[in-house]
């Protein structure tokens, strides 16, 4: 009898063994629906955590992109920057790639009082290259072209500006293209000892001619075929200052004012403006705050063709 309890009591740990081992294969088989900050599956709450703080969804790094929820007559400052409140109590904000180590949060409430919260931000390390004998001309650009180049940053600055009171960077963010990533977020070059400017997107290789998909819903705020620095460029708003920017674009498939789904076709690769190969330079954006894409990605997939973004 003690040896049939024995072998009862090893069958049900075997059982649960193997759900657990069952649930954690689904949930990976199901990771490229949903990306890490997919904020519709993971809605902040209106209550404060254990901590006493408002609940915030997204990592407190350089880099990352948060949305918190609080009653929708609140004010919310981080520092000394007022931050949007939807019509839901929603807002959005982003941390820059070099944020400082602690950053405060204000909560204005209705009734005129207030709550001030501390967090401390996770500091990264860059990767950081000092090159030496590098030709003046790709140290600095040439003088005749200092003033299309002020041109292509006024339409860039004027399209990130965007505030449409919408949420759709809350839909989440998949892959645009899948291929090998040649260029990460924070990384930079000091050529001749003098240092470049970071490098604020993700780079994916791919064929010129290559699809490239919406990563996320929006609607296209800037579309150009030819900009010095970064060719063919895109920029699609995701809603209360968060936006998507394609660069070295072969082909813009899309044009201002369109109005994007997830998986859409928005362009095409290509190697064009001041790119020394054919791939995809993909950034976000919340306002002039530059944002690390990677942070936003489920994994990604390593079996799944191209073409299966656009389902």
């Amino acid at each position: 009898m003690k040896n049939f309890k024995i072998i009862i009591l090893a069958g049900v740990v075997f059982a649960l063994i193997s759900a657990l081992s069952y649930a954690d294969k689904a949930a990976k088989i199901g990771s490229q629906e949903t990306a890490v900050n997919d904020i519709s599956s993971q809605e902040p709450k209106l209550a404060t955590n254990d901590t006493g703080k408002p609940n915030i969804q997204g990592q407190w790094t350089q880099g990352a992109l948060l949305v918190g929820k609080t009653h929708p007559s609140t004010r919310v400052l981080l520092g000394d920057r007022k931050i949007h409140v939807d019509s839901r109590g929603q807002f959005v904000f982003g941390l820059g790639r070099d944020a400082d180590p602690k950053q405060t949060l204000k909560l204005i409430y209705p009734d005129g009082q207030s709550s001030s919260f501390e967090y401390q931000v996770t500091q990264r390390k860059y990767d950081i290259q000092y090159v030496e004998g590098v030709a003046q001309k790709y140290v600095a650009p040439p003088k005749e072209v200092s003033e299309r180049i002020t041109r292509d940053n006024v339409q860039i600055k004027k399209a990130r500006a965007t505030n449409r009171d919408e949420d759709q960077y809350s839909a989440g963010f998949t892959w645009p293209l899948l291929g090998k990533i040649t260029g990460v977020y924070g990384s930079q070059r000091v050529f001749n000892g003098v240092p470049k400017r970071p490098h604020f997107g993700l780079d994916i290789a791919g064929p010129v001619g290559e699809p490239v998909y919406a990563p996320a819903p929006g609607i296209v705020s800037l579309a150009h075929d030819d900009m010095y620095y970064s060719g063919g460029t895109l920029i699609m708003d995701h809603g209360q200052g968060v936006s998507s920017t394609f660069i070295h674009l072969s082909k813009v498939t899309v044009k201002e004012g369109d109005k994007i789904e997830r998986g859409q076709k928005i362009g095409e690769v290509g190697a064009t403006g001041r790119a020394t190969g054919p791939h995809l330079d993909w950034r976000i954006n919340w306002f002039e705050q530059r944002l690390d894409p990677y942070l936003l990605l489920p994994p990604m997939p390593t079996d799944m063709p191209t073409e299966h973004l656009a389902q």
